[in-house]
């Protein structure tokens, strides 16, 4: 898969499951850390392990396993590493609060109503 193939399909699964306020940024013209980083919000720190989980079961089936994950225990904010697609699943306090849409104000966000529909 291509990281852009990759990083649709993970906010497709995040759409399936009602994660909100998703976000899609290219970020491979300022930084080598990946090409995409997939932003959402979820409601509660069980919605976030749901998300996660899925995202995690849906790219292992497509022969791309999840590299590392931080925060899985703690649950305000887990990572997951894809290696060309970083995926952060914030609960909303958490995600005002370290505000990575600002700090990676330079990225592209890419349109993805097309993936997750007019919600």
């Amino acid at each position: 898969m291509t990281p852009q193939q990759m990083a649709e399909k993970i906010v497709e699964t995040i759409g399936k499951k009602i994660g909100q306020d998703i976000k899609l940024l290219k970020i491979d013209d300022i930084t080598v850390i990946a090409d995409y980083f997939v932003i959402c919000t979820a409601s509660t720190t069980t919605q976030i392990k749901n998300l996660c989980d899925e995202v995690e079961a849906v790219m292992e089936d497509l022969g791309e396993p999840v590299r590392h994950r931080e925060g899985y225990r703690s649950g305000g904010w887990v990572l997951l590493d894809f290696s060309c697609v970083i995926v952060h699943v914030f609960l909303e306090e958490a995600r005002e609060f370290y505000a990575l849409e600002r700090l990676w104000a330079d990225a592209k966000d890419i349109d993805i109503s097309a993936l997750v529909g007019e919600r």
